[in-house]
């Protein structure tokens, strides 16, 4: 017996398929509102740690992504300059445990279509072109959800997984909200050189970060770091140009890079931003998890990961638990505040140490530390 029968998913993204593949699994009603018309086409790519690989294993869809995607061990530090020469060679913490590889990238677009699917052959059920826009709470036992305005009728339980910009959020009276870094990134999806077989990250130059990661046989995202500028009314024209401006000073597999944004390969932008709502996550029987609770810099590629063990650790309790109380909710929040915290913190000051041009940072240091906390399961 679950704590829980029927549930009402805001989001359709990452940490919400995630929770909806698990509880309809158990048995539970799930019903997700998604307010996007239909799953999106358009995306880069993403990177994924151990501990995100340990979920989807968790979830029954590892394989599948595993097939999708593009895993690989350790990471190389290239010089800015000619010839972009490796620097160095560092080893990743395997942070899902020695049955994973440390880390994997995906081309984000397939790795939506197979939770998708996953969620729904569980028996979830999906309604897109609806947002959740009114959460009341008429007593201890339920929620009443209503979107697009109307009643959509009452929940044991709403989960707000609907992003970093999440309406959720601000419905139960969350007032705290993303606010950017000071960086904004680049991003765009080509085709894999050979020589390219793990991530790479340049240092220097430019930009405060270059580099790209491996997504399939034949392809990978690139992405390039910069200060954060009003770039969001840039023409797809003038963002390839910029892209391939700033990236000039790299060599070595940029250069197929630019072949490819010169031939027309899609770029987007966004800003960095940070933050990380207190405890507790839930207000009575609604509850935000994923980017509506926690957002950082991609600096230790650990959002995912986050969402996705937000997601797994909240259906768990919900699974083995009989009923939803604050024994519940206080388990919840103790095992996922800490470490969202730790990921958020370090994620920042990476970013802000790249900022302030901190040459003495100990960044390595940092990087090992929350790797080998997230080798502990969540």
């Amino acid at each position: 017996m679950t704590a829980v029968q029927k549930v009402a998913i805001a989001g359709a993204g990452i940490s919400g398929l995630a929770a909806a593949i698990r509880l309809a699994k158990a048995g539970v009603r799930v019903d997700v509102f998604e307010s996007k018309p239909e799953l999106s086409a358009l995306g880069s790519g993403i990177t994924l740690q151990g501990n995100a690989l340990r979920v989807f294993d968790a979830l029954g869809v590892w394989d599948e992504v595993r097939s999708a995607g593009y895993p690989f061990e350790g990471l190389n530090l290239r010089a800015p300059g000619p010839g972009a020469p490796i620097v160095a060679q560092l080893p990743d913490v395997k942070t899902g445990g020695p049955d994973y590889p440390a880390g994997m990238g995906m081309y984000r677009p397939d790795l939506a279509r197979i939770l998708l699917r996953a969620a729904e052959s569980a028996g979830a059920v999906v309604h897109w072109g609806s947002e959740v826009t009114g959460v009341v709470t008429r007593d201890e036992d339920a929620v009443e959800v209503q979107v697009n305005g109307e009643p959509a009728g009452e929940f044991d339980l709403l989960i707000g997984a609907d992003g970093l910009n999440s309406s959720v959020r601000g419905l139960i009276g969350i007032d705290t909200a993303p606010q950017p870094t000071g960086m904004g990134i680049w991003r765009s999806f080509v085709s894999r050189p050979a020589e390219v077989e793990r991530s790479e990250l340049y240092y220097g130059g430019p930009v405060y970060i270059a580099g790209y990661t491996p997504t399939g046989e034949d392809t990978m995202y690139a992405f390039l770091v910069e200060k954060a500028q009003d770039r969001f009314g840039v023409d797809d024209e003038d963002a390839v140009r910029i892209m391939l401006e700033e990236s000039l000073a790299y060599q070595g597999p940029w250069e197929s890079i630019r072949r490819d944004l010169a031939d027309g390969a899609h770029v987007n932008y966004t800003w960095f931003t940070q933050h990380l709502v207190d405890a507790p996550w839930n207000r009575g029987r609604a509850v935000i998890i994923g980017d509506a609770a926690h957002s950082c810099p991609p600096t230790i590629a650990q959002g995912a990961a986050q969402g996705l063990e937000d997601a797994l650790v909240l259906t768990e309790l919900l699974e083995e638990r009989a009923v939803l109380d604050q024994r519940l909710w206080d388990d919840f929040h103790a095992r996922r505040l800490p470490r969202a915290q730790a990921v958020v913190e370090a994620s920042v000051q990476l970013g802000q140490w790249q900022i302030d041009g901190d040459r003495e940072a100990d960044a390595g240091g940092l990087i090992f530390g929350i790797a080998q906390k997230m080798a502990e399961p969540a």
